[in-house]
């Protein structure tokens, strides 16, 4: 079975978790947030999860190649075929 990703994007509060949710209910798929693999790779002490913590201690926007790096990494993961990935602050503008 080829790989199926959603890619939900909007502001917060829009609704990309609860549509999230709905896709992981009827479809089996896994929810990937960039927020919640940004939380998970702060508190990890990987290299990357060093490099999330020290731009996010600075206040600054996690860039870009950070994100993708994260979202790569949980996509590679066996269970993650089908992935629909929520995001608000992405790419960082």
């Amino acid at each position: 079975m080829a790989a199926k990703h959603i890619i939900l994007l909007g502001p917060p509060g829009a609704g990309k978790g609860t549509q999230a949710k709905r896709l992981e209910d009827a479809r089996g798929m896994v929810q990937l947030s960039t927020g919640d693999m940004l939380r998970e790779a702060k508190s990890s002490g990987t290299e990357m999860g060093k490099r999330v913590a020290a731009v996010m201690e600075r206040g600054e926007l996690v860039t870009d190649e950070i994100v993708i790096g994260l979202i790569d990494e949980k996509l590679a993961q066996p269970d993650r075929a089908m992935a629909a990935l929520s995001s608000t602050d992405f790419p960082a503008r």
